[in-house]
């Protein structure tokens, strides 16, 4: 079996970016979950950001209702498992509770510089990790291993949204990975980053081939067809990052 049959026959992976708020439109949660519903019937597995609220939560616990716990897999830094609902937030040399069920598999007890594998639960399997660059680095692998069509999307989210989308876009631009970035741009949410884009395409600090990295979707049933067709840029840098 050759390595490009193997790599066909894996699963798609697509890593999705989004808030942990529900934000002031309610579109924006009904998107999470039609978008849940897309990968459910395509059988896609979904990392993510490993929150419980907001579009992340949403996004997760209907996969999980409609797919199982091993089609979502969560990354998040301990920092935040701190102040993130649905974890049993113990601190190192506390005593586990007597429980059983959820809240017991989600028990943290590893030191801050180790990473944790929690059991399954309504969000799916989640990471622990120690800090974000290991949980960008991870989520981004993950999907890097994934089958025909895996990439990465963005839901309408903020300042840690939009880092993670152009994170992922640089990486692409600087060809450490080959993968489609789409941007679920509903109601013209991300309206203004696309115009700078364009600007920046304009003024000479983007090439024109590779303003085209970044891909728009304005339905969810669009996302996983635009990451199938996705093709690269002619103008990504042709580097050797030992990862490909």
């Amino acid at each position: 079996m050759t390595m490009a049959t193997t790599q066909q026959d894996k699963p798609t992976v697509v890593c999705v970016f989004c808030g942990s708020v529900a934000g002031n439109d309610p579109v924006h949660m009904e998107t999470a979950r039609a978008l849940a519903h897309e990968f459910h019937k395509n059988n896609v597995q979904l990392v993510y950001g490993g929150g419980t609220k907001g579009l992340m939560g949403e996004l997760a616990r209907t996969l999980v209702s409609l797919s199982g716990p091993q089609a979502v897999h969560g990354v998040i830094p301990r920092a935040l498992v701190r102040v993130e609902p649905g974890y049993d937030n113990k601190r190192e040399g506390e005593k586990p509770t007597e429980s059983s069920g959820k809240s017991a598999e989600r028990t943290i007890k590893e030191p801050l510089d180790k990473t944790a594998l929690l059991g399954e639960s309504e969000y799916g399997i989640t990471t622990i990790v120690p800090d974000m660059h290991t949980r960008k680095r991870l989520m981004a692998e993950k999907v890097m291993a994934g089958g025909p069509g895996s990439g990465f999307v963005s839901l309408a989210g903020g300042f840690g949204t939009i880092e993670e989308v152009m994170e992922m876009t640089t990486w692409n631009q600087l060809g450490i990975h080959h993968l489609g970035i789409v941007l679920l741009n509903i109601n013209g949410y991300w309206d203004g980053l696309l115009s700078w884009v364009q600007s920046a395409v304009k003024e000479g600090y983007i090439g024109a081939d590779n303003g085209k990295i970044l891909v728009e979707a304005k339905d969810p049933r669009e996302v996983l067809p635009k990451l199938l067709e996705y093709r690269v840029s002619n103008g990504r840098m042709d580097l050797d990052w030992g990862q490909e």
